[in-house]
């Protein structure tokens, strides 16, 4: 049977994951779905600002730890005031004692350093039921210090798979999501189906192309599978794109050219070290390195190529293995766009 990867059980901590990407391109949404009571009091008419430059002055400051996503945003209240809220999202499979401590010291360093009121939300994406922190505070001689902050347990939707799946608001489809990853964290073929469910649903929402873009990236990286089980999915993709009349297709199957450029250009930078150290030379090392990354790239195109368009001719797969640097990623680019072969290949 079929397994996932290892780094499928074990979420690793991860800056820039799509969970942050989203929460910034869609923030009334997330505020909505998981703090209603906090949205109604906020002016959205007024506008929203990222304070992603004062949140990463605090961080470099602090050593506190793990952080999964968070974001610092400054708001209007209904009445008029300007405030910031800070947003934690915590990904983990365990309870961490430390987690209530840290949502204390963020609040209490980014009111020092910039004299205004913070309000701290928490997401929870973990398994154990029980582990809800929600405070954190000391007193001593009669001093009271103590800050208490709302928490969003993803568990507690686990219930209402129903409800999420026919949601409007997308981060239903991301909590459906994040839910059916953990349930089918050994069945690659249950995962499968779920995704596929999914990305149907992302469809059927009447979401401008970016929205949907957006999100199916939030559903493809929680979500990962087999190779091939992916590529069937990329299959169903097409079909379900058919259905909707959607043109979605050359975008999501960018997202697959950069995933497989990526890796190409890892494995032309590891073959090209290995090669270089053998020659002991310098000069065998940047050759080396040069060599595999265009092996990779023209590797990765070709199969690019040959999805879309058939087996390639002995003619093409030359042109591929002899090919420059530039040449490579200036087909890369044709690729999602051109009616034919010939026209990726075509000289200008």
């Amino acid at each position: 049977m079929t397994r996932l990867q290892p780094q499928d059980e074990n979420v690793a901590d991860d800056y820039d994951s799509p969970w942050k990407i989203v929460l910034e391109h869609a923030f009334p949404e997330f505020m909505a779905f998981y703090f209603p009571d906090a949205h109604t009091q906020i002016d959205w008419a007024c506008g929203h600002e990222f304070k992603n430059t004062e949140l990463r002055q605090v961080v470099r400051d602090a050593e506190l730890g793990k952080r999964f996503a968070d974001a610092l945003v400054q708001i209007t209240l209904v009445g008029g005031e300007q405030r910031w809220i800070y947003i934690h999202i915590e990904i983990q499979g365990q309870r961490d004692v430390d987690f209530a401590k840290r949502m204390f010291t963020y609040n209490y360093r980014l009111f020092d350093r910039y004299a205004c009121p913070i309000a701290s939300l928490a997401v929870l994406a973990d398994d154990e039921d029980n582990w809800r922190p929600d405070h954190y505070g000391f007193e001593i001689l009669g001093c009271l210090h103590t800050l208490k902050f709302p928490v969003v347990k993803l568990l507690d939707y686990a219930d209402q798979t129903g409800q999420l799946e026919t949601g409007f608001n997308p981060f239903a489809l991301v909590t459906a999501a994040h839910l059916q990853t953990r349930q089918t964290k050994r069945d690659p073929q249950a995962r499968y189906q779920a995704k596929r469910t999914l990305v149907r649903l992302l469809y059927r929402h009447d979401w401008e192309k970016q929205r949907i873009l957006d999100f199916f990236a939030v559903l493809d990286w929680m979500m990962r599978l087999p190779e091939e089980l992916e590529q069937k999915l990329w299959q169903d993709i097409e079909i379900i794109e058919g259905e909707t009349k959607m043109p979605y297709v050359t975008s999501v199957e960018r997202l697959a050219v950069q995933r497989g450029l990526q890796q190409g250009k890892l494995e032309g930078k590891l073959e090209g070290k290995l090669e270089g150290k053998l020659e002991g030379k310098l000069e065998g090392k940047l050759e080396g390195k040069l060599e595999g990354k265009l092996e990779g790239e023209a590797a990765v195109l070709e199969r690019l190529l040959t999805k879309r368009f058939g087996l390639l001719t002995e003619e093409y797969q030359l042109r591929l293995k002899t090919a420059t640097l530039r040449q490579l990623e200036l087909w890369t680019d044709r690729i999602l766009d051109a009616p034919t072969l010939l026209a990726v290949f075509e000289d200008h």
